[in-house]
């Protein structure tokens, strides 16, 4: 369906290679104008897939709380995370932690659970001297930019994520589903259609085939919806990749993706993906007091390396399952 006439009222810029910018005077109560320019805001991230607001001077915890809220109403609380946040409030947490030198590919938030944000919420109290854009991508664009033989057989098959938990790489058992009781993680494993298994040490494997393309919920256009050369071991520094593997071994690395037949993935095809979300990048400098929105179905987004302090904060709204009606999803009774 069309937006035009819903996002009219906000004078967006539009230029190639960024997302859709909205420069606005500074308001003298960020949220109440938010709760004002909500639909209007909604409806550019409809039309662009991601909206870049620059101007509502977003410093304070607890300000950006109420600003999320009134995009968003209830965040999400976070399961399955993949490394540690530091929570500042329900559903608002600190970006993941990760090397300030170090990029971190593209990908959709929690693309491997079935439940999974609507919109993504980003807010900036501290920009970085250099680098650290929240970028994003396009995944209709990726999608179709892709070899057909590619997509297809991912289509097909879906894909797989094995995780192995420690509490030493990544989020442990208990920051990743809430709680450390074998009983309730159990319970949430088979609810969630995730194959387990404990490992005489007392470590968890997990395993989850998942779908590579599902449908935009609201506009139906398939989009490449995933995260498996993000969390995929080519992605790896190959330094990093062969310490992990020397101490947890091929199959017992904090995580990995495979093939949904379980077969691996080829090097030259996490690197076809990656090239190609480059080649879609859309990057807009962060500054201090910016937000960002963004559809997290249709546009990936990823964190650039950078250097001085950086400080963003991230909510998760609107959940949605994707992948209901998706052959892919095969629900394991283990």
């Amino acid at each position: 369906m069309p937006f035009s006439s819903l996002a009219s009222p906000l004078d967006v810029e539009l230029r190639p290679d960024k997302p859709a910018l909205l420069r606005v005077d500074p308001p003298d109560d960020a949220p109440r104008w938010t709760a004002e320019h909500r639909e209007a805001l909604r409806a550019q991230v409809a039309e662009h897939g991601a909206l870049h607001v620059r101007g509502l001077g977003l410093r304070d915890t607890t300000q950006i709380g109420a600003v999320f809220a009134r995009l968003a109403g209830d965040l999400m609380t976070e399961r399955e995370a993949f490394a540690p946040r530091e929570a500042h409030g329900p559903g608002l947490y600190a970006s993941t932690p990760w090397p300030d030198n170090q990029p971190m590919c593209m990908h959709h938030e929690l693309s491997y659970a079935l439940q999974v944000p609507g919109l993504m919420l980003f807010a900036c109290p501290t920009a970085p001297e250099q680098g650290g854009a929240t970028a994003v991508a396009d995944a209709e664009e990726v999608l179709r930019a892709l070899p057909t033989g590619l997509t297809e057989r991912f289509e097909r098959e879906g894909w797989i994520l094995t995780r192995t938990y420690n509490e030493e790489i990544g989020a442990s058992l208990t920051e990743s589903f809430g709680t450390g009781d074998r009983t309730e993680i159990e319970r949430y494993c088979r609810a969630n259609a995730i194959d387990f298994s404990w490992q005489p040490d007392g470590s968890l494997r997990t395993e989850q085939r998942r779908n590579a393309v599902v449908r935009h919920p609201v506009t139906g256009r398939r989009c490449w919806f995933n995260q498996i050369a993000f969390l995929n071991e080519w992605t790896l520094s190959p330094e990093v990749r062969e310490y992990l593997v020397d101490v947890y071994g091929a199959d017992g690395l904090p995580f990995n993706t495979r093939h949904g037949d379980g077969t691996p993935i080829g090097e030259d095809v996490v690197q076809l993906i990656n090239s190609t979300y480059e080649a879609h990048t859309r990057r807009e400098p962060w500054h201090s007091g910016d937000l960002l929105l963004v559809d997290n179905i249709r546009t990936a987004h990823s964190r650039e390396p950078f250097t001085g302090e950086r400080r963003v904060l991230v909510g998760m709204g609107e959940p949605v399952r994707p992948a209901d009606d998706c052959p892919a999803l095969e629900a394991s009774e283990r």
